[in-house]
């Protein structure tokens, strides 16, 4: 049995810790938020991720999980802290390391005993060093030696614990070998590909991939755009490109665009980096405003189809940046809503379980119990979040309690003909109109 300690409890360190319990490690996840390891020591989660709660609620009653908010009560027995703390976006895109460096800084003042720290947090190429240099600088013992190890998380919200059991690899980066073969052997339970590189290349692998997903998106909106002028179906174009083995169905399906607190945060990081060390990141630029840009096409086609959008009543369908989640971190309807907003709409909403989350960062909507009493009424519907919820929702029931039967499908969940064949002025995105 290993001795873990996961500093941060947000989507990734939480389920990393719970994962490597259930893997029969004896797991500290620590976190200084005392509100957080106050609701999961009452079995309440401070996020929601499909699955996470029975894991963990099993793995505290067999004693292999704990929390605390004090890092003298999991550093000093820990020989593996993973750093899984938030790197939000800085002021001008780069990676605000600020609490990376105070879970650094913390660890270098209670570590009395070798330990290898591992970075599983996105951090910019070079982090790992920073780090070291920290822990060398502050550290309280002297002679206390320790590695630094970069294990960057390729978790999905919505299906992290699915992720971190089933993942396509571990990617781990050190200066010393026998250091990441030593976290490596804490993976190989999952009998997953294990990549052992250098600390800065894993470190970029992170933000490459990222970046690499977020262009096919914004590659497919761009298509979907083209495929609007020219009468073609981006769906039926989508499926033929994903038919090439060179190509791929995966992350080709036109929308809204991405949002959520990792590919907005890391493409701009990267982009960051880029411009930092005398690069051009055309590319990276273009995928941020493509993706900006199909937000707003979407209150385009509502000022097509209404003219002026005061006092129409907008119903909103779907909060949360993806299904699975109660996440509105880059959320799309958040941009929505505050654009439909500025032009004097009032807007009714739903979702099935991001509708806490928005209240605490959205202000004068209506916030409704179930779909059909959000549509009540409105003027307009938009489909924001492809719930599966959504796509069982009697849509004869709910065009008879519209005041308009304006239907804007942000997802393409609906097919056109069976909509206007309802009654619905519809729209998606790319279908040829």
């Amino acid at each position: 049995m290993r001795k873990i300690c996961v500093i941060g409890v947000g989507y990734v360190g939480l389920v990393t810790g719970t994962c490597f319990a259930d893997l029969g490690n004896q797991v500290t996840c620590l976190d200084i938020a005392e509100d957080k390891i106050e609701k999961l020591r009452r079995g309440e989660m401070p996020i929601y991720e499909p699955g996470l709660e029975e894991l963990v609620a099993r793995n505290v009653t067999a004693g292999r999980l704990i929390f605390t908010t004090h890092y003298r009560d999991a550093v000093p027995h820990a020989d593996f802290i993973f750093i899984a703390v938030g790197t939000p976006s800085g002021v001008d895109g780069e990676a605000d390391l600020k609490y990376v460096r105070m879970a650094a800084e913390s660890i270098a003042e209670t570590l009395t005993h070798y330990a290898i720290i591992v970075n599983k947090s996105t951090v910019p190429v070079g982090t790992g060093d920073s780090v070291a240099e920290i822990l060398i600088e502050r550290g309280k013992q002297p002679g206390v030696d320790f590695d630094v190890v970069s294990n960057p998380e390729f978790l999905r919200e919505g299906s992290a614990v699915y992720d971190f059991t089933q993942p396509d690899r571990v990617v781990l980066g050190a200066t010393n070998r026998d250091a990441a073969d030593q976290v490596a052997q804490l993976y190989l339970p999952l009998r997953c590909p294990i990549m052992i590189t250098d600390l800065r290349t894993a470190e970029m692998i992170k933000y490459a991939s990222n970046a690499f997903l977020a262009t096919r998106i914004s590659f497919i909106n761009e298509m979907a755009a083209i495929c609007e002028r020219l009468g073609a179906d981006i769906k039926e174009v989508a499926a033929g490109m994903g038919m090439d083995k060179r190509i791929g169905r995966a992350f080709l399906d036109a929308g809204i665009g991405f949002g959520g607190s990792c590919f907005p945060k890391d493409v701009k990081a990267l982009t960051w980096m880029a411009e930092m060390n005398d690069c051009h990141p055309q590319l990276l630029r273009a995928v941020m405003d493509i993706n900006r840009d199909q937000r707003r096409r979407i209150v385009t086609r509502l000022r097509e189809l209404l003219g002026n959008l005061r006092g129409k009543m907008i119903a909103i369908w779907g909060l949360a940046f993806k299904p699975n989640t109660d996440d509105v971190r880059e959320a799309a309807s958040l941009d929505i809503i505050h654009i439909l907003q500025a032009e004097g709409a009032h807007i009714r909403a739903y979702d099935p379980v991001a509708m806490e989350t928005a209240q605490r960062v959205s202000r004068d909507i209506v916030f409704c119990g179930d779909a059909y009493a959000a549509a009540e009424g409105a003027d307009a519907l938009v489909l924001v979040t492809e719930w599966n919820e959504f796509k069982q929702v009697d849509m004869a029931r709910v065009a008879a309690a519209m005041r308009r039967k304006v239907l804007v499908d942000g997802r393409n969940v609906y097919e056109p003909a069976q909509m206007r064949a309802l009654g619905f002025e519809y729209r998606g995105v790319g279908r040829g109109y």
